[in-house]
């Protein structure tokens, strides 16, 4: 674990959510699946989520929300997450997260929410005609990792904002009701390719939302696809560099060189240790290679978990079962600490 330590009175776990509004990508796969699935090996327990509820604070064509969110489980299972290592749910499913989340609603100020960078990027000039989810999506968001009194989450820099708002809301209810309930969750930040930006613009991030498929590899990319996207992924004219500050001004570059060294479980340093001073015609082949490789055989696994919903719905309500089990008696004490009659 990263960014400090967790008080002694909690137990680690880990918790992380995922929205499920289709298309999961390369960023998604080393920025948290990969991520995810090797964490598995270091025996603190893992809460893995289909955050629906989230994703419904903009509109989401119904059928298309179910496919998503059995989309998404099968992403994290293709990409390594055990569901009898990890509990696998979606976020619906627990009511929980819901009954929690009221309770932050009266616990966080309008001035923090008003601060959040989603809550302005996504509202925009429209504020007005915004959902009141959209708005309020952030208690929610520390329901979902408090109701399970998580200690770490995986986040990316540009979630770190969000983090930090779970963690004012653990600390003024802890002032509130003069009581050391809720831990102060700490971030977990790491990893050579924790945010992996466009392949037709190293200055913007991967999203699924660019109108050009050819700016991102999806995990439903077959090999061809795969290989094709890396081939015509946008560079410049300059050989690799030797150390990484060679890097600094050249974001498709330095783009590239993360992910080939997410793939590889290597680092920045070593892959330009080996490729520096060679041409990007030598090093794209190399990449090629190295992504179909690894995610060639994660979108076969995903389409083939596809073909039958009726098991990734028993994945997930099985793991709606245990994530309630640990979810109830942390509500039953919220309640009684609030003074809520049970």
């Amino acid at each position: 674990m990263s960014e400090g330590q967790p008080s002694p009175a909690f137990t680690p776990r880990v918790f992380s959510g995922i929205q499920p509004s289709g298309g999961l990508t390369l960023g998604n796969y080393l920025g948290a699946l990969k991520r995810f699935a090797d964490s598995q090996n270091s025996g603190v327990q893992s809460i893995y989520c289909m955050v629906d509820m989230h994703a419904m604070t903009v509109w989401q064509d119904p059928a298309k929300l179910a496919r998503a969110t059995r989309e998404l489980c099968a992403g994290f299972i293709a990409s390594g997450v055990d569901p009898d290592r990890s509990i696998l749910f979606n976020q619906s499913q627990v009511a929980e997260h819901a009954q929690l989340a009221w309770i932050f609603n009266c616990v966080a100020r309008m001035g923090w929410m008003k601060r959040m960078t989603q809550w302005k990027d996504k509202a925009g000039k429209n504020q007005e005609n915004a959902s009141l989810g959209l708005f309020a999506y952030p208690a929610l968001m520390a329901a979902d990792i408090l109701v399970y009194h998580a200690t770490h989450v995986p986040v990316g820099e540009d979630q770190k904002q969000h983090l930090e708002l779970t963690r004012d809301i653990a600390t003024k209810f802890n002032n509130d009701f003069g009581v050391e309930f809720f831990p102060i969750t700490e971030p977990v930040i790491e990893g050579a390719a924790t945010r992996v930006m466009s392949l037709r613009d190293g200055t913007k991030k991967m999203s699924k939302s660019d109108p050009s498929d050819m700016s991102r590899i999806n995990l439903t990319d077959d090999a061809d696809a795969i290989a094709t996207k890396i081939r015509k992924a946008r560079t410049d004219p300059e050989p690799l560099p030797s150390e990484a500050d060679g890097l600094a001004e050249r974001a498709e570059a330095r783009n590239l060189v993360n992910i080939y060294a997410a793939l590889e479980n290597s680092s920045v340093e070593a892959v330009l240790a080996e490729m520096g001073g060679k041409p990007f015609s030598e090093f794209k082949p190399r990449l090629a290679e190295l992504a179909v490789a690894q995610l060639a055989p994660i979108s076969g696994e995903m389409a083939r978990l596809m073909q039958d919903p009726a098991e990734i719905d028993a994945i997930l309500r099985h793991g709606a079962e245990q994530a309630r089990a640990i979810a109830q008696p942390i509500l039953a004490r919220t309640y009684d600490i609030v003074g809520m009659v049970r």
